[in-house]
């Protein structure tokens, strides 16, 4: 059940404990690919995750702005200290679990988003009346998790799969030609570039054009398939919401 459409009888009214909040971001994702990029993947692969799943889940609206402070020099982008995300998720995550919906896989779409996640869904799952796990679409895609890179070949074919007249193919070539091989400047295994303008010209990594709307759509089921295989982990999983440990 899609919760920002539903009215609040019928959310009542939803047999299931089960939940997904997708997170994503607002930032630059190249001159041909939109800001909201990584929201729009992250509710994707949640409603389709959700599609391939066995059950009712409710699927929360999504958080559309992250930590995304790297990406400041680009027009657009918003970001959250990381302090303030990891509390909006939480409030959310907490929110869900007094309804009844105490077991949550939060579905990401942006690479500055993982840490902090993992952080607060195991602390909520500590600490709290609430079993919550983080998933990152990108991550569950099998050999093609090798290729992300940002606004890249895999964002960029999700996004030709799930709203192509978003993306600006006139501006792909260009895309590719101002874009990095590859994320950060490394030295010593340390990567020395805080901020993506330090190594990127345009904001892009990786090769918009390495791939088309079908690899769009095996991305969109690989990931799809992983979050319901971990559905029903998280569903099965046994869990005392009565007994918080801290």
């Amino acid at each position: 059940m899609d919760l920002e459409r539903a009215t609040w009888p019928e959310a009542a009214d939803l047999d299931t404990d089960l939940a997904v909040l997708p997170v994503g971001s607002t930032e630059q994702h190249g001159p041909h690919a939109p800001l909201g990029t990584d929201t729009l993947a992250a509710t994707a692969v949640a409603e389709a995750g959700v599609e391939a799943f066995d059950g009712e889940v409710a699927v929360a609206p999504a958080l559309p702005v992250g930590i995304a402070e790297e990406h400041r020099h680009f027009a657009g982008t918003l970001w959250l200290e990381p302090d303030t995300f990891r509390d909006a998720v939480r409030d959310c995550v907490r929110s869900l679990a007094h309804h009844g919906f105490d077991r949550v896989v939060v579905v990401n779409g942006h690479g500055g988003n993982v840490d902090a996640l993992r952080e607060v869904t195991a602390e909520l799952s500590r600490h709290d009346d609430v079993y919550a796990v983080a998933f990152t679409w990108f991550e569950a895609v099998g050999d093609h998790s090798a290729e992300m890179g940002h606004a890249g070949p895999l964002e960029t074919s999700l996004l030709r799969a799930i709203e192509p007249d978003l993306v600006r193919e006139d501006r792909v070539a260009s895309a590719r030609d101002g874009a990095a091989d590859g994320w950060g400047e490394w030295v010593s295994h340390t990567n020395v570039a805080h901020d993506s303008a330090e190594f990127t010209e345009n904001g892009v990594v990786g090769d918009p054009t390495d791939g088309d709307a079908d690899r769009g759509e095996e991305l969109r089921e690989l990931a799809a398939e992983s979050l319901a295989r971990l559905l029903t982990a998280v569903d099965t999983r046994e869990f005392d919401a009565s007994s918080p440990t801290h």
